[in-house]
């Protein structure tokens, strides 16, 4: 149950070893972190390994044993017959003993801290899944709970407890996932996300390889770039490929850490040898297909 990274790689987990999966979900596409469009890639490349997919299906119960064991879950749909259930639903923060202790929550259910990992209670300090923070993109607070956050505002906080200075800016929302053969990464904002910011974007969706084509193991990938319109600003970024897709993400991640424009991403010296990308590796093309298309907008509005 649930379509988000851990239901991925627990699928992934259990067709390896030759179980027959089912993947349930009330979104009409796994991954709801991806558009619409890289999600169905997804979603195919999930069924290409034998995973039943039951979306847009809300889970309403469980069938059980006269003994207490789970056999089957049933969605608005019907039952589907189960030995195992795992839940991947997605997490909030636990924050009860902030709350009564007085300490401010914020919109995201998490803890407010400041860049130093204070919060507003004198002496207290908060990092890690139970706190929010700041999305650089949008400039909004999220709470996104991965270890690579938690990690950072601990020592963070840890240094500033210690008597030192330092402080944690915030995210750009950047992760990554593999189901089998299949990799899958984003940062920055959807276009969902971009449009509930205020942003009016365009977006490319390019398809090439992850190395030179003719170089053995050449597998294919998407790469698609959202910017701002007029500006040409990165705004986010998605990839779903299979072998070396997903890191890619990296570079497009500092990218939006230092609000780059799709434009100045077209120069971006990046490594190449046949057997690694490209000549033009698959972000240089996304890039310049995107800088096309804020250049073109721009003519037709003037």
């Amino acid at each position: 149950m649930g379509g988000g990274y851990i239901g991925l790689e627990m699928a992934e987990a259990m067709v390896m070893r030759g179980l027959e999966v089912s993947l349930v979900d009330f979104a009409d596409q796994p991954m709801r972190t991806l558009d619409p469009d890289m999600g169905a890639i997804v979603a195919e490349a999930m069924r290409g390994i034998g995973v039943r997919l039951h979306l847009g299906e809300p889970v309403e119960g469980f069938d059980t044993s006269p003994d207490g064991h789970v056999t089957a879950v049933r969605t608005r749909d019907g039952a589907l017959p189960a030995d195992l259930v795992v839940l991947g639903l997605g997490v909030r923060p636990t924050t009860g003993l902030a709350e009564d202790a007085g300490i401010e929550t914020g919109p995201t259910g998490g803890i407010v801290t400041d860049r130093r990992m204070r919060t507003r209670a004198e002496r207290v300090w908060a990092a890690g899944d139970c706190v929010e923070t700041r999305h650089l993109v949008s400039g909004a607070p999220v709470a996104i709970a991965l270890g690579t956050h938690a990690n950072k505002q601990g020592r963070v906080a840890g240094i500033n407890i210690g008597g030192g200075y330092a402080t944690f800016p915030g995210v750009v929302g950047t992760a990554v996932s593999k189901i089998c053969r299949v990799e899958v990464a984003r940062t920055g904002l959807n276009e969902a996300e971009a449009a509930a910011a205020g942003f009016e974007t365009l977006s490319v969706a390019v398809e090439s390889t992850t190395r030179a084509g003719y170089i053995p193991g050449a597998v294919a990938m998407t790469t698609k770039l959202i910017a701002e319109r007029r500006s040409g600003r990165l705004l986010g970024a998605q990839i779903v490929g299979e072998e070396n897709a997903a890191k890619r993400v990296d570079g497009l991640a500092i990218a939006l850490w230092n609000g780059m424009t799709v434009e100045e991403m077209t120069g971006l010296d990046l490594g190449y040898a046949p057997p690694f990308a490209p000549v033009w590796d698959p972000v240089l093309v996304a890039a310049r297909k995107a800088a096309d298309a804020v250049e073109r907008d721009m003519r037709s509005a003037s």
